[in-house]
């Protein structure tokens, strides 16, 4: 395997499991609103959220320090293309999609108490403005997607 896209891929990783286990914990100045979170997640619920949504994303990272170097074996090309696959999926189906195409005005009315007081740079449509954030993880998504497939393709 190519070790700087290894390398690559393994950071990014990290930047994933840092975001999906505390940008609804720990405040990140203008980033995040833990109030505005709180007021439609209890804390209950958004633990729950938490670690389902941190369970695969941590897997994947460990797995893939464990074979650094080592060459990933074929379980876990798979397990990253589906965590980071459904990971593509879901920001599509909570951000993108709803602001870009299909106005979706509870979705709406809900990201505005949980995001309003948030930076962002996009302008807002259909009642939706997705947060620079959720850009900046959106983004570091897709650049998985496209590490993931280099190292496929080498390792084929």
């Amino acid at each position: 395997m190519h070790f700087f896209a290894s390398v690559g891929l393994l950071a990014l990783q990290c930047f994933v499991a840092l975001f999906v286990a505390f940008h609804n914990w720990i405040p990140l100045g203008r980033l995040n609103d833990l109030n505005g979170v709180r007021a439609k997640f209890p804390t209950g619920k958004l633990l729950i959220t938490t670690l389902i949504n941190f369970t695969p994303v941590a897997i994947g990272l460990a797995a893939s320090a464990f074979y650094f170097r080592r060459g990933y074996p074929g379980w876990l090309f798979w397990w990253l293309w589906i965590t980071y696959g459904l990971a593509c999926y879901g920001s599509l189906m909570a951000w993108w999609i709803p602001y870009l195409f299909r106005p979706e005005p509870e979705r709406a009315a809900r990201y505005q108490v949980m995001y309003a007081t948030t930076h962002a740079f996009l302008p807002e449509r259909n009642g939706i403005r997705p947060n620079t954030l959720h850009v900046i993880f959106d983004v570091v998504t897709i650049a998985i997607i496209i590490v993931l497939a280099v190292l496929t393709a080498q390792s084929g």
